[in-house]
């Protein structure tokens, strides 16, 4: 007995139902809705429990003042500590000179106002580094799914001009490919991180508080692409 398997789909259709593909594409430029700053607290002393006590302190001192924001500071996460010592030689030996510690921090705010208020009081404090900020977009903004949706609308609009060309009409949906199925990147967020990002160091305090920073948000490029097949009604060529 004989079994007849299906024959496999074609590609790129057959004469009653030729297939179009096409590709969708959409680039919106929207306001950020996060602002990053990475904060790098450190203290040295020539004994490890003073470089220690004195760390301890400072870095005490800056998550309060951050929390001081409130609503306004969405994240506040410390990253890597260290204290470690500095050597230096005497004689034919090695001797601890010093003891360098350090604290990092990262704090992600919504408010941008409260933004330039707080990196200017952050690099007010002593032995306190301030880097960014660096403008994003959440996971799951908005934007990128209205960009998702310009990319497939795109797709169809230009299935249907190809479609018109020939004279003809689209008939039916093939297949809808997000290209991140396909090994590539269907949505990228650019933020400053590329060169646009503040960066800021303080070594002492100032005897008068200084003026709040004002910084402009960097608008963010999101980018969506879709693949599309459709398959249309024959044309008469």
């Amino acid at each position: 007995m004989t079994t007849h398997e299906p024959p496999p789909p074609v590609p790129y259709g057959t004469p009653d139902a030729p297939r179009i593909a096409v590709r969708g594409e959409a680039h919106l430029d929207v306001d950020p809705e996060i602002a990053r700053i990475g904060i790098t607290v450190t203290a040295r002393g020539t004994d490890r429990r003073e470089a220690l006590d004195d760390l301890t302190r400072r870095n005490t001192t800056v998550l309060d003042l951050v929390k001081t924001y409130g609503d306004a500071v969405e994240k506040l996460e410390t990253g890597a500590f260290s204290i470690s010592p500095q050597l230096t030689k005497h004689g034919r030996a090695e001797r601890i000179r010093a003891y360098h510690g350090r604290v990092h921090l990262t704090a992600e705010l919504t408010d941008f106002t409260a933004l330039g208020e707080l990196t200017t009081r952050l690099a007010d404090l002593d032995l306190t580094r301030v880097d960014g900020p660096w403008w994003d977009l959440r996971p799951d903004s908005p934007a990128h799914r209205e960009a998702r949706r310009t990319a497939v609308h795109e797709a169809v609009q230009r299935a249907r001009e190809y479609a018109d060309a020939l004279g003809t009409t689209l008939a039916a949906l093939v297949e809808l490919a997000d290209i991140g199925a396909e090994n590539a990147t269907p949505y990228t967020t650019l933020d400053a991180a590329a060169g646009g990002g503040m960066r800021m160091a303080a070594y002492s305090g100032a005897a008068e508080e200084a003026a709040p920073l004002d910084l402009e948000p960097q608008r963010q490029h999101v980018y969506a692409q879709v693949n599309a097949r459709f398959t249309m009604a024959p044309p008469h060529l």
